[in-house]
């Protein structure tokens, strides 16, 4: 990338070794509250349910109003932290959060339970992208690499981690513990961050107005955006008024705030730096790694769970190997990334996350954990491959102010990637779940020897345990039924894994415009 950008040293010299790697610790424990608190609420919604009185369509508000806060508000962290102070708007997004996880601990019904989850997820946005800009701003040039490695753990292993903690909590103590628990890391980073974050000489302009168009038309129209991608599957996409009328909003209120927002000369959200071809580039493919990062991490749990029966805490352990590699492979890819060009280090990741899926393309009914391993194994390294040197790409070329401007987009493009792949893949799922059926089915019948050799045997096992012969022949027809629709199902996930790969493929000519830089490229700046 560019080896003209200055933003950073006018920054790094205010302040010392020891207060750097402090801000660090601060940022990382506020990024990875955020992020495993994305996920852990998923594994404790049927406790929710019943503690609550809701059903399954209430409950997913708390997910819902979460993740829509929290995509609405990202693009403008930029903007917040212009006008505010990065110091005071970063402490008190966290504040906001550790209240918030607090209040949701407290709540003693659905609707509070929604209005604190929505606050946590608004705090949770300075949490990603400020803090991101944060140590882009703070390091060395020579130590950003590194840095990025360390805070991507967080933002790697935190999905992976979120159920499984979710579930110990939710066994071992009750649901309100998964909010609980943020407290203590809440008040550790907030005391951090005031006492060790000064305010970016970038971010000063506390007499510009205010672009309230700009702020009302973007949340419109992510609002509806995400509520698209996150009840289009339940409510049959297209085929539901309600859907069709989220994407009309979607479409019109994003059309709006694009024109807008290049005509205004105050932006709230400064999409001018996406002239920038390296971060427009890295932009897109950070949506194509959300899919891979939330879309992966979604159907595998699924799989183990529905299909396999496994416990979240099962499941969270089989996918414990992953998230242990991407933690060892971060810090490597740190030390690497002065070194090599940063969009090879991106194509490497890129390659190995689609052979993991290839090799997870192999998944049966009677694969274990052992089979499982490596193909995680490789996608958890493969995260550590492309997280890094894909953000120090999209982010170095950028200067000054647009920094936090930038972080924010980048990670907006993360979040929206992961929705949209989850509700891809979902519906991805039950089309493919449907084919595979119908094409078994075609299978069974009174023509195929092995189809009625094995109905009659079932039907004679079930006689055999006291069934009349009419009971024992629809206990048989119930069971072929059974087998059919798990293999189907299973069919439909080799497929997803497969989809999934493919993504990672079309998208690889974007490494193209990626300008070719030196291996030292990070160092030289």
């Amino acid at each position: 990338m560019t080896t003209t950008h200055t933003a950073p040293a006018a920054e790094y010299h205010d302040y010392t070794q020891a207060q750097r790697w402090i801000i660090l610790l601060a940022v990382m424990l506020g990024t990875l509250m955020t992020v495993v608190d994305g996920s852990i609420v998923n594994v404790a919604i049927p406790s929710m349910m019943g503690n609550l009185g809701a059903t399954l369509s209430q409950i997913s508000w708390v997910s819902t109003g979460y993740i829509i806060a929290n995509v609405i508000m990202l693009p403008l962290t930029g903007w917040f932290s212009a006008r505010f102070g990065r110091k005071y708007f970063l402490a008190s997004s966290m504040i906001l959060f550790t209240v918030a996880s607090l209040l949701c601990g407290l709540a003693s019904s659905l609707p509070a339970l929604i209005i604190f989850r929505i606050m946590q997820g608004a705090g949770g946005a300075a949490l990603l992208s400020t803090s991101q800009a944060t140590m882009m701003e703070i390091f060395p040039p020579q130590q950003l690499g590194m840095v990025q490695a360390i805070y991507g753990i967080g933002v790697m292993v935190g999905p992976t981690v979120g159920p499984t903690l979710g579930g110990w909590l939710t066994d071992n103590y009750n649901w309100p513990w998964i909010f609980l628990i943020n407290l203590p890391i809440g008040i550790v980073a907030t005391i951090l961050t005031i006492m060790f974050v000064h305010d970016s000489k970038h971010q000063r302009r506390s007499n510009v107005r205010i672009d309230f168009i700009g702020i009302a038309l973007l949340a419109i129209g992510l609002g509806c955006l995400q509520m698209f991608l996150e009840k289009g599957n339940d409510e049959g996409w297209l085929t539901s008024n309600y859907i069709c009328i989220l994407i009309a909003f979607a479409i019109s209120a994003l059309l709006a705030f694009v024109i807008w927002e290049l005509r205004t000369p105050n932006p709230a959200v400064n999409l001018r730096i996406l002239k920038n071809r390296g971060f427009a580039a890295g932009t897109v493919y950070a949506t194509v790694l959300g899919v891979g990062l939330y879309g992966g991490i979604f159907i595998l749990p699924v799989f183990l769970q529905q299909l396999r029966s496994y416990t979240a805490m099962q499941t969270g352990l089989i996918m414990l190997p992953g998230a242990i590699a991407t933690t060892i492979a971060m810090p490597i890819v740190g030390k690497l990334i002065g070194k090599f060009p940063a969009r090879n280090m991106v194509a490497i990741g890129a390659l190995a996350f689609v052979v993991s899926m290839f090799m997870l393309r192999n998944l049966t009914m009677d694969t274990g954990p052992e089979q499982m391993f490596w193909p995680l194994v490789l996608r958890g390294a493969s995260m550590g491959f492309l997280f890094v040197p894909l953000t120090l790409a999209t982010l170095l070329g950028l200067k000054g102010r647009e920094i936090g401007e930038g972080t924010g987009l980048y990670n907006l493009a993360r979040q929206l990637g992961g929705s949209a792949g989850i509700a891809l893949l979902t519906t991805f799922l039950d089309h493919r779940t449907a084919f595979h059926r119908a094409a078994l089915i075609e299978r069974i019948s009174m023509y195929n020897p092995l189809a009625t050799q094995r109905l009659a045997m079932l039907q004679q096992f079930f006689h055999a345990k006291g069934a009349t012969l009419a009971t024992a022949g629809q206990q048989a027809l119930a069971t072929i039924n059974g087998i059919i629709q798990g293999q189907a199902t299973v069919l439909a996930f080799e497929d997803a894994f497969l989809f999934i790969g493919g993504i990672f493929v079309i998208a690889m000519p974007l490494l193209l415009l990626f300008k070719r830089s030196s291996g030292d490229e990070v160092n030289a700046k």
